[in-house]
């Protein structure tokens, strides 16, 4: 796998979600940019990154690494919420990776975050794979609830992309939903 800046890990549990390079993705509660990175990595300069997060300070250390790592990537660092409305452009897909598990209300967020999305959209959920939180993972959701929950807000499928151990919570899971 070709990967700039050692996000290795990260890409490979987004990687089997993305099936070609380019297109306008958005990276929703992005950090500091490791899942942005990686996505980079896979969809290539010819493709266009919306990356958001409601920390300007962790964008700011984003931008300055996509400004050592990555200065030919197409990112606009977006300072906001995605559990709020956004004006975006329809995307052809959005990662959310760590960011789910800090809404207890998954529902209509999951509903307003596949608004964002084309027909044939794509999104890619990271988290860990449990239903007991913590104070740094206050409402996590394991992947079969999870997989219940697109359904129910209109995706047509929520497939499986891969498992990796976590030290934290055991755990990690990544999922790919698609547009009807």
């Amino acid at each position: 796998m070709n990967t700039i800046g050692g996000v290795d890990k990260e890409q490979r549990l987004i990687s089997r979600g993305i099936s070609e390079k380019g297109g306008r993705w958005a990276d929703f509660g992005s950090g500091t940019g490791i899942f942005t990175l990686a996505l980079s990595n896979l969809i290539g300069p010819d493709g266009e990154i919306y990356s958001l997060d409601r920390d300007g300070t962790a964008l700011a250390r984003q931008e300055a690494m996509f400004s050592r790592v990555a200065s030919k990537a197409r990112v606009h660092f977006l300072l906001g919420n995605f559990t709020r409305p956004l004006e975006l452009p329809p995307l052809d897909g959005i990662v959310m990776a760590n960011s789910l598990h800090f809404v207890e209300k998954k529902e209509p967020v999951l509903g307003l975050v596949k608004s964002y999305l084309k027909p044939e959209g794509r999104l890619i959920v990271v988290e860990y794979n449990t239903s007991s939180g913590n104070c740094w993972v206050p409402y996590p959701i394991d992947f079969a609830s999870y997989a219940r929950l697109a359904l129910r807000v209109g995706f047509a499928e929520a497939r499986l992309l891969d498992r990796i151990p976590s030290s934290f919570l055991k755990e990690m899971y990544s999922c790919l939903c698609l547009c009807r």
